[in-house]
């Protein structure tokens, strides 16, 4: 044989050596402790393995108003700066798409200059709806609300993502659907309800000072009012949800500018909430989480117990030096999601940027379970937005485990069939056909393996379509061959203008297919997406096998002096 045929004979050699080491572990289901040099298998995908498909939406009503309330809060600080001072009004939240917040200026010869600061720092996030006496009212401009939408479902994926990666799990899909939800699908999670706690935690942080100059009698009163009125914290109802219709129905009573919050008090074997300690504080924060740099678990070594260490960046420890300066002797209520963790007094100005969130109580394991989903969800990133979770299904193992059986026995048949027919009507040429398909899905798995792609019964398909078209160019090829003989040519000269004019016909084929493949890749989600991705590696394979593994067979077969070719 010549130079050039060993070289290619050695290539294929290898690539069929590598790819049968690459899938070997997933084809004898070998676990990592095996000897066996290579580890890595197929990443099955949720319809495979089980797990967790969520759909989340997202309240935007919510966002909306906490939004507006941010915004014109912001615009009082800088009236301030100004030597205006004004005061920010209750939240007329009607509208739920367009929320409206009023600020009174404490003196009217200064409102028309309090209107051009607004104007001139907020001209972009708020529009001025209402002027009447010494009153402003501000609702989020239109621009700015789509803004809102477009950023926070981006933002919520990539904040998911980053809990995800944290949480372990393998190849999540996680991608946005329609302008409000958000799919999340996790293969393989077993703990379901804390892989829900961690992903749908808005952990959203706030550092907010106590009003003490309500009476903690007056507090009680109002609670006793909220309960008689029928409202009431209910099991699996959103915490949050609660705290919004409580203060929607203390609005007339409380200061302005102020809310209530609780600090929960669980009950240690039911885990139930047992009390709500209600506390006056501020409606928009002094500091949030967006200022944090770090979360980290830590032990008191007084009390052996574990608590959240947060550490600041440079602008947020400045904020927090000061703000600590300027209250001495107030509470500062560190909120989390609407939770009162603590509130402890300020003794002093706060420099270095550092606070920590004590937990509940509760047994050490308990607490340092706590601690480390905290420290987690924090570190990961505040979602933007609260979600909803507005479907969940749960896959189980053994329905992923029926589908692989499945596909395993339809595989098995469907080649014995194809193989069955190739060398039945191509003889020994159809022979080298089936052991080149053989390839073909070989090479497939190794690169799934190989780029870490996830396989799904869409992706199964992809396969089963590989092999489709792997059978398709070797007939071209076949037939082509054929014409050649019935035209006088030898076995030898037949063979090679038969591939030489099949090339480009497999070739044009694959790519117009793999044009569809790039098309779905780009513009489908999840299960479309992986059909794609084991299209797009079978097409390469299939242009590789078909043709090139075919011709390096065919070659070692058929020699320049043979007289008559099986096909």
């Amino acid at each position: 044989m010549a130079r050039g045929w060993w070289f290619r004979f050695s290539l294929m050699s290898v690539l069929v050596l590598g790819a049968l080491m690459t899938v070997t572990p997933t084809l004898f289901n070998l676990n990592e402790k095996s000897a066996f040099p290579v580890k890595q298998k197929i990443n099955l995908g949720l319809d495979l393995q089980g797990g967790l498909y969520m759909v989340l939406g997202i309240d935007f009503d919510k966002v909306y108003r906490d939004e507006i309330q941010g915004q014109v809060r912001r615009s009082i600080k800088v009236l301030e700066e100004n030597g205006i001072a004004a005061t920010l009004g209750n939240v007329d939240a009607k509208d739920g798409n367009d929320p409206k917040v009023s600020l009174t200026v404490s003196n009217p010869s200064d409102l028309d200059k309090a209107k051009s600061k607004i104007r001139e720092y907020f001209s972009y996030p708020l529009r001025l709806t209402q002027d009447s006496s010494n009153t402003l009212t501000y609702g989020l401009s239109r621009d700015y609300l789509r803004e809102i939408e477009e950023t926070a479902v981006s933002k919520s994926i990539e904040v998911i993502r980053n809990r995800i990666d944290e949480f372990g799990v393998t190849e999540p899909e996680i991608v946005s659907q329609g302008r409000d939800r958000i799919v999340v699908q996790l293969p393989g999670v077993k703990d379901i309800d804390r892989a829900k706690e961690l992903i749908g935690k808005t952990a959203k942080l706030e550092f907010k000072f106590v009003n003490d100059s309500i009476n903690p009698a007056v507090l009680s009163q109002w609670m006793d009012e909220v309960k008689a009125a029928g409202i009431t914290f209910n099991k699996g109802e959103r915490f949050s949800d609660y705290v919004t219709k409580v203060n929607a129905h203390l609005a007339d009573k409380l200061p302005a500018g102020h809310q209530l919050s609780f600090a929960k008090e669980v009950n240690k074997v039911s885990n139930e909430i047992t009390n709500l300690e209600p506390y006056l504080i501020e409606a928009t924060s002094s500091l949030t989480g967006e200022e944090l740099q770090e979360a980290r678990v830590a032990i008191d070594p007084e009390q052996n117990r574990p608590y959240v260490s947060l550490d600041f960046k440079a602008s947020g420890a400045k904020i927090f030096e000061q703000i600590t300066g300027a209250n001495i002797g107030k509470r500062l209520a560190i909120v989390l999601d609407e939770n009162v963790y603590s509130a402890p007094v300020v003794q002093a100005k706060i420099a270095g940027g550092s606070a920590q969130i004590t937990l509940g109580t509760g047994d050490y394991n308990t607490v340092m379970s706590e601690a480390r989903d905290l420290a987690l969800v924090l570190r990961a990133g505040a979602l933007p937005v609260e979600l909803v979770f507005e479907e969940q299904r749960i896959v189980g193992p053994s329905l992923g485990q029926d589908a692989i059986d499945r596909a395993e026995v339809a595989a098995i048949i469907g080649s014995l069939l194809v193989f069955v027919f190739m060398i039945g009507y191509y003889k020994k040429s159809g022979t080298i056909a089936a052991i080149t398909i053989l390839f073909n899905v070989i090479f497939t798995l190794a690169i799934l393996v190989m780029v870490g792609a996830t396989l799904s019964l869409p992706g199964i398909a992809g396969i089963a379509l590989t092999v489709a078209m792997a059978v398709d160019g070797n007939i071209i090829i076949y037939e082509r061959i054929r014409e050649e003989l019935r035209a006088g040519a030898s076995p030898y000269e037949a063979m090679k203008t038969g591939f030489d004019k099949a090339f480009w016909a497999i070739l044009d084929a694959n790519i117009t297919t793999a044009l569809a493949g790039l098309c779905l890749l780009n513009f489908g989600t999840g299960p479309v997406r992986g059909f794609a991705v084991t299209l797009l590696i079978g097409i390469t394979t299939t242009v590789y096998t078909s043709y090139f593994a075919s011709k390096v067979m065919f070659d070692w077969y058929v020699k320049p002096e043979k007289k008559k070719l099986s096909i």
